[in-house]
């Protein structure tokens, strides 16, 4: 493969693992080089001002983790989101072609196929079916914190 350089990489189009979802739900495609802020940014926009329901994430490869942040970081600012998890593998299609063709002639190319880890997260304002696999329930509220308090710790006994 050193003789080689990568054209291009496209992911091949699968439905979404939500059969039950509305039409029009907002679908997150997150990518490697997608900046958090600017998914957030737009995410929080449709969930907050727009008046949206569900939001899928998804991602694959080395996205899943960045996917998985997005979706933490949404659970706690907006609170009582119900999850549903579904992994999967993508095919991933890559072009390579080769660096230095023969005299003369056109380069070589060449398709590999690859099989990436993937995931969608459906998060819901609405009650999902608890009995699916990778439910997940909104997490309880937490109670308010006094500011310069520490949970757990007491300064009972403490000399100031």
């Amino acid at each position: 493969m050193e003789n080689f350089r990568k054209v291009s990489t496209l992911e091949e189009e699968s439905p979404l693992p939500f059969p039950e979802l509305p039409p029009g739900v907002v679908e997150m495609k997150v990518k490697e080089g997608s900046k958090i802020r600017n998914l957030m940014g737009f995410a929080m926009a449709h969930m907050e001002h727009r008046g949206s329901r569900q939001i899928v994430f998804s991602g694959c490869g080395r996205a899943v983790t960045k996917t998985i942040t997005c979706v933490e970081i949404m659970k706690r600012k907006l609170g009582g989101l119900h999850q549903v998890t579904k992994v999967r593998y993508q095919v991933l299609r890559e072009v390579w072609e080769s660096a230095e063709p023969a005299p003369g002639g056109t380069p070589h190319h060449l398709t590999v196929h690859k099989n990436v880890p993937s995931i969608c997260i459906l998060l819901s304002r609405d009650p999902l079916d608890p009995n699916q696999m990778g439910y997940q329930p909104p997490e309880p509220a937490r109670s308010p914190v006094a500011v310069g308090e520490v949970p757990g710790c007491s300064t009972k006994g403490l000399k100031r």
